[in-house]
């Protein structure tokens, strides 16, 4: 379906979607319309057997995303955020397929909660990274940067961050172990392609029960989450790839993949 405010584009020839923010007016920030597109986006990639990784990025090379849209005034009638939360993706906690956010200029606010949400992240050198919800008078906790950030950097980092609302650079958030890679802005999107060419090698089926298993594990001692039953690894499991696996070793050859 035609989308106004973000725009998909599915690669069958890769299993690769490419989810874009379409607001490089007001440098793609996200008002509510934007988000129930995004998150409609964001249900179609979860649904469809044939796309294993997405890549997350904005229009433009101004802008990842400034946030939330501050000028957007709803009408009465607006429904507001989608049950998923900002982006249509902030507040989902079961999608178990890889995400990449490659990122081309300002993260604020949600942009730079979306970022530290997708699983891999690649900056243009020209990223900058802030989440300035104090010096608005508010708190990052409704889309997660206040739980998310001090989740993936030391607390000291994550504090310095937060409570200044100081952006940092790409450089600064490659340190710090926000991004995994940062790259000349051209070199932007085919970086985040090779993440993504680098995942699909491998089972997704795999990848995804990694995914379920670190991200879940996370919040468990280390015995309970080693003792625990994912349904991840239990479908892999019983799953045609992992008898795929077999043959191709048995065979010598390389496995295809179909992902169930």
């Amino acid at each position: 379906m035609p989308y106004e405010f973000a725009t998909y584009e599915r690669r069958t020839s890769d299993h690769v979607a490419v989810i874009t923010i379409n607001r490089p007016k007001v440098m793609n920030a996200v008002h509510p319309p934007a988000a129930r597109e995004l998150s409609a986006i964001w249900d179609e990639f979860a649904a469809d057997p044939e796309m294993w990784v997405a890549i997350l990025t904005g229009a433009g090379d101004r802008a990842f995303s400034a946030g939330n849209d501050l000028k957007y005034v709803a009408e009465p009638d607006d429904p507001g955020l989608p049950a998923t939360g900002w982006g249509g993706f902030l507040l989902r906690f079961d999608l178990w397929k890889p995400t990449i956010a490659a990122v081309n200029g300002w993260a604020v606010g949600g942009g730079m909660e979306m970022t530290i949400a997708c699983d891999i992240a690649v900056a243009s050198e020209t990223a900058r990274f802030s989440l300035p919800e104090v010096r608005l008078g508010g708190v990052a906790t409704e889309s997660g940067g206040a739980h998310r950030l001090p989740r993936h950097v030391p607390m000291k980092l994550a504090m310095g961050i937060l409570l200044t609302g100081d952006a940092i650079d790409a450089r600064e958030a490659y340190r710090a172990g926000i991004v995994n890679d940062v790259v000349p802005p051209e070199q932007l999107m085919p970086t985040a392609e090779r993440w993504a060419e680098r995942i699909v090698r491998a089972s997704p089926m795999a990848v995804r029960a990694t995914k379920e298993a670190s991200m879940v594990g996370a919040t468990l001692p280390l015995d309970a989450a080693m003792l625990r039953n994912y349904p991840g690894v239990e479908r892999l499991n019983t799953s045609d790839d992992r008898q795929e696996s077999q043959r191709a070793a048995a065979e010598g050859r390389d496995p295809r993949w179909q992902g169930r």
